[in-house]
């Protein structure tokens, strides 16, 4: 697995209580080691600021056998105490893309957890949990995670769960990354067909990042990590937007409207109307952004939407936050599991 480390590798870490973070999407993986007591308790994301240690790791893969998920969350954890073995790890907090619908048995998958861990307690969550975490802090409200894959949860960690989305790149993940790729690449190949003309960049962009348009389905069908690929160029696609391609903007003002009717609709009326949405898809901003504000607003009038307080992987901190402080319940499938050895 590629990997990259930051902070001050193992040297000056004694040995004390940490929590684990993970963070799994289908355009990667991530992990922070953050101290159980924080240097700075009034750091927003309660982890001391410059006391986290993170690795990065691979993406799932889907194949027959399901998701990847449960492995590339162990390989992780195997790294991060390979490389600060002198950390105790007092709990984990994972978040992982699929656990409800592409892992066959996301509690048979705790146990190996745990022993990978050295027996902390950990909490495994679908990717929108942590999100959800990550975004409002802990607060009841609704939040959209929009990566790879596009879902949203409104819940108050308790007894209201309500989810939307977040059912699969092939006839859902509306307004995702490879949401984005799909409409890219379907309107590449009209122009490519010559039944429309407007697409021309678009087709160049793809061709250079994919092949000639006769090599695609070899390319991408036949792929275990296609959807990550097809999130990749959504990339390109935000990049053509923001230097005015019309064809790119329209496939990005679609793609906001369609994530906020996936957030709207995630909104529980006997929760607060608090909602957010996270995820690199946001970082588009533009005819994204400005799409899904609007529509937003139009769909839920009474509700606030606010900035997020921070990521998916400062959500799953937090969730090992809580796990540590037995402040979590001992579970909620399809949306949570926990363990303890």
């Amino acid at each position: 697995m590629n990997s990259v480390a930051s902070g001050n590798g193992s040297a000056g870490i004694a040995a004390d209580r940490w929590v684990l973070g993970v963070d799994v999407g289908g355009t990667g993986s991530r992990a922070a080691l953050e101290p159980l007591e924080p240097s700075d308790p009034l750091d927003p994301r309660g982890n001391g600021g410059a006391e986290r240690r993170a690795l990065e790791g691979g993406r799932v893969a889907v194949a027959s056998g399901g998701s990847t998920a449960p492995e590339i969350i162990a390989e992780l954890i195997e790294q991060v105490r390979a490389q600060w073995p002198d950390a105790a790890i007092a709990a984990v907090g994972i978040g992982a893309t699929g656990l409800a619908s592409l892992v066959t048995s996301p509690g048979a998958a705790l146990e190996r957890l745990g022993r990978a861990t050295g027996g902390a307690p950990l909490a495994l969550a679908i990717d929108a949990v942590t999100a959800h975490l990550g975004a409002l802090g802990g607060r009841p409200g609704a939040v959209v995670a929009v990566g790879t894959g596009a879902i949203a949860i409104g819940t108050d960690l308790r007894t209201h769960w309500r989810r939307v989305g977040g059912w699969g790149h092939l006839w859902d993940d509306r307004g995702s990354a490879a949401w984005i790729g799909i409409e890219a690449l379907k309107a590449a190949i009209q122009t490519h067909d010559g039944i429309t003309d407007d697409a021309r960049a678009l087709l160049d962009a793809a061709v250079d990042r994919f092949g000639p348009a006769h090599s695609w389905p070899g390319h991408l069908l036949t792929r275990e990590d296609r959807a990550g690929r097809l999130a990749g160029f959504a990339r390109d696609v935000a990049g053509l937007a923001a230097s005015g391609d019309d064809a790119s903007t329209d496939i990005m003002r679609r793609a906001g409207a369609a994530v906020a009717a996936t957030l709207a609709a995630a909104l529980d009326p006997a929760l607060p109307q608090t909602a957010s949405g996270v995820g690199g898809v946001f970082a588009a901003d533009g005819a994204f952004t400005a799409s899904f504000e609007q529509e937003f607003a139009r769909l839920a009038p009474d509700a606030e939407l606010v900035a997020p307080a921070g990521t998916p992987l400062d959500g799953a901190v937090r969730l090992a936050r809580l796990v540590a402080a037995g402040d979590m319940p001992a579970g909620h499938p399809p949306f949570l599991w926990t363990w303890r050895g």
